[in-house]
């Protein structure tokens, strides 16, 4: 569960980070919030989730 709210967080901080300092409009950061919540209702939701799983463990084996 951390992980999903950690991962909201960092897409709302680059979303407002590209509406101040990009020009993304607020009516084009709300399309993509909407496009999320229909891919989350979606069949494909679970390969999302699988797909993000796996991208973090990997980036979270990483030693430096």
């Amino acid at each position: 569960m951390a992980l999903s709210i950690s991962a909201v967080v960092l897409l709302a901080i680059v979303v407002f980070l590209l509406i101040k300092k990009s020009g993304l409009k607020a009516v084009h950061a709300f399309v993509c919030m909407l496009l999320g919540f229909y891919l989350a209702s979606s069949s494909i939701a679970p390969t999302i989730k699988s797909l993000t799983t796996n991208v973090a463990g990997m980036l979270g084996g990483i030693r430096f």
